[in-house]
């Protein structure tokens, strides 16, 4: 049966959005990735991918980079990987994959694009790591299954630190939303994105102490760290006067510092155990009788 795209049947409702470009600046990005990478169990994890931190970390960035206007369609594709306002869905539960989710939206006349598609690109892309893991343990010796895992590690690792950042899983992600439901385009966004660059933090100090634990079920642990970021976006509009302004010097006060590192650290803590469980989950894959990689 042919299935007409729901983009052909839904208006797009920009009304509603205007969303954010980053969340984290790069390097941010690179350090809660190296950070989560630090967290991992040493009796476990294999040292190769441990090792692979740099390569993983430089990973983390791509998907920014690959949001460019230039090349429209992949453009169109990756933004709305990025977040996912809560508000839109207008009280409904998280559908439990992307086709129910285009269902629901279709049932409440707004543009999947314009609600975002986060938790699905986290979970899509913990499974894809979860797959490359598989051939891992098949053929433990092989560079380029190695060096695929590492860059799927990065990719996955972009998406679960997004969702980190409060503003990224709500309407109010540049100010708060307009009756109309438009951004005001306060800025708050990029001063938020700056934090963990500005505060230089260290994936080492990021890393200590952190509680990694494979996820039982995927999905509903991914809605509970959006859920868990929501509760910080009232917090960080209390801040917006004491974040770093566009231009000039800046000194932290220690509410900042508390709020960044306490983020950062979530951030680092998830991606650990999104990598965890795809290493466990791993063991669990059947690879079909007929792949046959290189020697």
């Amino acid at each position: 049966m042919k299935i007409t795209p729901i983009f052909a049947l839904i208006p797009t409702l920009s009304v509603f959005w205007c969303a954010p470009a980053l969340a984290w600046w790069p390097q941010g990005h690179s350090i809660i990735t190296a950070a989560a990478v630090e967290s991992l169990p040493a009796d476990e994890v294999p040292a190769w991918f441990r090792e692979g931190r740099a390569q993983i970390a430089h990973s983390a960035q791509d998907p920014d980079v690959q949001k460019n206007r230039e090349l429209a369609v992949m453009n169109e594709e990756e933004f709305p990987q990025h977040f996912f306002d809560w508000e839109l869905l207008q009280g409904r539960p998280l559908p439990k994959s992307r086709a129910e989710f285009y269902k629901l939206c279709q049932e409440l006349k707004v543009n999947p694009s314009d609600v975002g598609e986060a938790p699905y690109a986290i979970a899509e892309a913990t499974q894809r790591l979860t797959m490359i893991f598989a051939e891992a343990r098949r053929w433990p010796d092989n560079p380029y299954i190695r060096t695929k895992a590492l860059v799927q590690a990065g990719i996955l690792s972009h998406y679960s630190a997004d969702i980190a950042m409060p503003l990224h899983v709500t309407i109010h992600h540049d100010g708060r939303a307009l009756p109309n439901g438009k951004s005001p385009r306060s800025g708050i966004h990029s001063k938020v994105d700056s934090l963990i660059e500005k505060l230089e933090m260290k994936p080492e100090i990021l890393a200590q102490n952190q509680k990694i634990a494979a996820f039982p079920l995927l999905l509903p642990a991914i809605e509970a760290q959006m859920k868990d970021s929501q509760t910080h976006i009232d917090r960080t509009y209390e801040l917006e006067a004491q974040f770093p302004p566009q231009q000039g010097e800046w000194k932290p006060t220690p509410a900042v510092e508390e709020f960044a590192t306490e983020r950062a650290r979530a951030a680092t803590g998830f991606t650990a155990s999104l990598f965890l469980t795809a290493w466990r989950d791993s063991a669990k894959i059947k690879l079909p009788v007929w792949l046959q990689r290189e020697k």
